[in-house]
């Protein structure tokens, strides 16, 4: 018999798989998912020619959104539905045509119907390029069935 923590794993790979193929700005982005865990996802991106903004430097809504992408799949890991409630970003670096970015989430809080996410983003140097704080509210439905 498995363990809720088994349990639990097995639902978050499930949804972040369900998430990384079917939510249209991942595929974009080009989101390659490196680690995923109940309220944990590790993400990944090269930031591409398309992606650079008029003064040739990677477009914050570009690291906003990789962000964005690793904070919705982590907080919908439990398989509850989320959507965003507030989210806020501090942008420390620049990001150039090539750079590799990572995005980490850590979940500070899930309880009953609310989370809170922080999420640092990367670069290939381990440079600290963002922070990301979100939080989630749930709402009706589940990202996968439970069959």
């Amino acid at each position: 018999m498995d363990t809720q923590l088994e349990t639990a794993q097995r639902t978050a790979e499930k949804v972040a798989e369900a998430m990384i193929t079917g939510d249209k700005v991942a595929v974009w982005l080009g989101a390659e998912l490196l680690n995923v865990a109940p309220g944990s996802v590790t993400l990944r991106m090269t930031i591409r020619e398309d992606m650079l903004n008029v003064v040739n430097i990677g477009h914050g809504g570009v690291t906003f959104s990789l962000a964005d992408v690793a904070f919705a799949m982590a907080c919908n890991s439990h398989n509850n539905a989320m959507v965003a409630q507030t989210c806020s970003i501090s942008f420390l670096g620049p990001v150039n045509l090539g750079d590799v970015l990572t995005a980490t989430v850590d979940e500070t809080l899930y309880e009953n119907r609310s989370g809170i996410y922080d999420i640092k983003v990367t670069n290939q140097r381990d440079e600290t390029i963002a922070v990301f704080r979100g939080q989630s509210r749930a709402i009706p439905g589940q990202i996968i069935s439970n069959t």
